[in-house]
């Protein structure tokens, strides 16, 4: 009796051990600069470098990460895509890096995702992150609107979208700055070239617009 529960022990310590997940081992490996190019445009340069998950390239990256939790992170992706035209030889792909959008990167599982942002622009789109939120200008599928978007983590439904130019002739005249965040209380201001800001606060999963303070208001500041 005393030897099967020893041995019925020691069959559950070993599939306990086998249970426990093994640690996943993150890291980012040397720069590199590249060019990518825009459309009518001359070529841009780019710095990427690649990430591993346990010594294997995962994604490649660019910019620098955004530390979320002690868990999580986020990162920009880089990718090359084949711009080979069909009358080409297809043993000869043409590989042109492009920017990409977000990456959630867990360091506990070393699970890596596609952040879904929507009318989020690799090219026009300036984002800022504060805690699980992002900030960015959200360009519509016609390029003729631009809209201010706050994203959280974790949700499907952004927190604000709220349209903050009509462009009208596209994107040609439409400068978006990196929105810029503010805490207590937590609020982004978002501002386009010619356009005056816009300043929402954030209350969790919903938003308000600040109202701007008038000339007056700024004048008793300045003198308290």
């Amino acid at each position: 009796m005393t030897q099967r529960i020893a041995l019925f022990l020691l069959l559950l310590l070993v599939s306990e051990a086998r249970a426990v997940s093994k640690p996943h081992v993150l890291s980012f490996g040397k720069w590199a600069t590249v060019s990518w190019s825009v459309e009518s445009d001359k070529p841009l340069v780019l710095k990427v470098r690649p990430l591993y998950v346990d010594g294997k390239t995962k994604e490649f990256t660019f910019g620098l990460p955004h530390e979320v939790t002690d868990r999580l992170f986020v990162v920009r992706e880089a990718f090359r895509i084949n711009d080979a035209l069909p009358d080409e030889p297809a043993a000869a792909p043409r590989w042109e890096w492009q920017p990409g959008g977000w990456l959630l990167v867990d360091r506990v599982s070393g699970h890596v995702s596609q952040i879904a942002l929507p009318e989020f622009d690799p090219y026009y789109s300036a984002a800022s992150w504060y805690r699980d939120y992002i900030a960015y200008c959200g360009i519509s599928d016609d390029g003729k609107k631009v809209s201010g978007v706050v994203s959280q983590l974790g949700r499907r439904k952004v927190v604000l979208k709220k349209t903050i130019e009509e462009v009208g002739t596209g994107l040609s005249g439409a400068d978006c700055f990196t929105p810029v965040w503010q805490r207590k209380p937590s609020r982004v201001t978002f501002r386009l070239k010619d356009a005056q800001a816009a300043t929402y606060m954030i209350h969790g999963h919903a938003a308000e617009m600040m109202e701007a303070p008038n000339d007056e208001e700024e004048a008793d500041k300045a003198t308290e």
